[in-house]
């Protein structure tokens, strides 16, 4: 069980948690991804925190537990399983306390339950599964030590930010080269959409017909097409 590691700096981490998923995706050299079988148990929601990070038994949530009392205002826990599990992992008295402590979310490799209730607390959480299939105690797994969760390392203190489409992860070291990133991406995001608003499309917006061109794809009038497939 470490105690006290380094965070992601809050000022970063809040105004990282004002770009979405796929653009911290994008503006991070399509990197940090975490696999797309963690789901959103809840729509309309983006955290972006401060990992914890922890380890659980197959079968057995005890780690879980031990995990919140190394946990603070702002943190987000970040659990995966030494071997897969399904099982219910976490539900709502876990919420409670973790909520209690001001954590602003859960990203586990696993199942979780009191789906409804989670939700009605506004506790987020994204999960490999549901399942109201409960876990065990006894065996214990580390907290705040690198991980590897859903084909990605995610170390103590690194930013996670997750919403609709999925969970990211930032490092620590590399939040404010990211979050600079993002806001560039998103500046010139804003000035394609007011591009297609007013009636351009993909091929001038994106300047892609010099690419059509090298492809060497050509435009031919459906008759002519037709007499070319007829001779």
């Amino acid at each position: 069980m470490v105690t006290n590691p380094p965070r992601a700096e809050r000022e970063l981490v809040d105004a990282l948690a004002a770009y979405g998923v796929a653009t911290i995706h994008e503006a991070q050299g399509r990197t940090g991804l975490l696999g797309s079988h963690l789901n959103p148990i809840q729509t309309g929601t983006r955290i972006a925190g401060s990992a914890v990070t922890v380890t659980v038994a197959p079968g057995d949530n005890t780690t879980i537990g031990v995990a919140v009392e190394q946990c603070s205002d702002g943190d987000v826990l970040v659990v995966t399983p030494t071997a897969p599990c399904d099982m219910g992992y976490f539900g709502d008295l876990l919420a409670t306390s973790l909520q209690a402590r001001g954590v602003r979310g859960l990203v586990i490799d696993a199942g979780v339950r009191d789906v409804a209730d989670l939700r009605e607390m506004g506790f987020p959480v994204w999960s490999r599964c549901v399942s109201a299939e409960g876990t065990g105690k006894g065996t214990v797994g580390d907290v705040n030590v690198p991980i590897a969760i859903a084909g990605r390392v995610v170390a103590p203190g690194d930013a996670i930010v997750a919403d609709d489409d999925g969970v990211v992860v930032v490092p620590r070291l590399r939040l404010a080269e990211v979050l600079a990133a993002a806001t560039a991406r998103e500046e010139k995001e804003a000035l394609s959409r007011a591009r297609y608003a007013a009636g351009e499309i993909a091929l001038d917006v994106n300047d892609m017909r010099p690419l059509l061109e090298r492809a060497g794809v050509r435009y031919v009038e459906y008759s002519q097409w037709h007499r070319e497939q007829q001779a």
